[in-house]
Parts: structure tokens; sequence; C-alpha cells
């Protein structure tokens, strides 16, 4: 399965939106996302489908089809979640100290 190429991630664009919109979330180059320094999120594409591979757990990568409207929400409700375990963004009060 070969990782997705610039005219799939077109086809992409408005799911790439909602996540670029996740606080935490990184698109370090088209399609490929990161939380701090870790690679998180990626697309895959193969004569299946297209698929995301996410690292819901923070540790490996899952694959998730991306084939409905339906797959796409779930996994931008997963990663939103996901992301806020792992990105906890320091309070104001913390930075005064």
């Amino acid at each position: 399965m070969k990782h997705a190429g610039p005219e799939t991630l077109k086809q992409l664009a408005p799911l790439l939106d909602r996540l670029r919109s996740i606080p935490g979330l990184v698109e370090r180059k088209l399609g490929t996302f990161y939380v701090r320094s870790t690679a998180f999120l990626h697309f895959h594409e193969d004569p299946a489908g297209l698929f995301a591979d996410v690292k819901l757990d923070g540790d490996s990568f899952q694959r998730l089809p991306l084939h409905t409207a339906a797959h796409q929400s779930s996994l931008v409700q997963a990663v939103t979640q996901a992301v806020a375990r792992v990105h906890k963004p320091k309070s104001a009060g913390a930075a005064s100290r």
C-alpha cells in the first residue's frame, strides 16, 4: 500500500482542513501530521480505497478506512480525542511561576 499522492490528497482536502483545525496536530508536509515531535497521522491509497494510519494509542499506527463520510468523521473525532490526551497546553499560571 503506497502513501497517498498529491492528487489523492486533493480529494481529501475537506478532511485535511478539518484535521488542520485540531489544536496540537501539526501538518509538517501535505497529509503528514505530527503531535509534538512524533509522527501521528498519514494517508495511504490502494485498489481497496483510501486509509489513514494513525497512532490513536500514542504508540503504534492502526489503519482506518476512509471510504465514506462517516469513516472520515469518525477519524476526526478519534484524532481530536487522542491529541487532546497527549497535547496539554501549558496553563498561563504555570508560565508565570
